[in-house]
């Protein structure tokens, strides 16, 4: 690989891992840990059939948006955790995440298919 993609990587990772440690700090522990992984959903599928599969990005560029500051933004570690530990109200939280997380994913394909991700 080359050295550009680590570069943009880890880039992307800061930003993302930054965003989404400033919403942990505005929201409460669940509420911000859904909105990440529900927002990331959406951006990734957006991201993923609208710009990656056009061409319209260099490598470097979609593996620093994808791969770097969206899997950082996304918490899923967070998720398991916060289902395990929080009872009831954890297995709301998973559904929420996981239907949700469907449900943003296909409005993020949606999106890309109807011209949202071109210029």
């Amino acid at each position: 690989m080359k050295i550009q993609n680590y570069l943009a990587v880890f880039s992307g990772g800061m930003l993302g891992a930054s965003l989404r440690a400033g919403l942990g700090q505005i929201l409460p522990g669940l509420t911000a840990t859904t909105l990440v992984n529900l927002l990331g959903s959406l951006a990734l599928a957006w991201l993923t059939f609208g710009l990656m599969r056009g061409g319209h990005l260099r490598e470097w560029l979609s593996l620093g948006l994808g791969t770097g500051m969206i899997g950082a933004f996304t918490t899923y570690s967070t998720f398991a955790v916060m289902t395990l530990t929080n009872g009831f109200q954890g297995l709301i939280f998973a559904g929420m995440n996981l239907i949700g997380g469907f449900l943003c994913a296909g409005l993020g394909y949606l999106l890309a298919n109807r011209g949202w991700s071109h210029a």
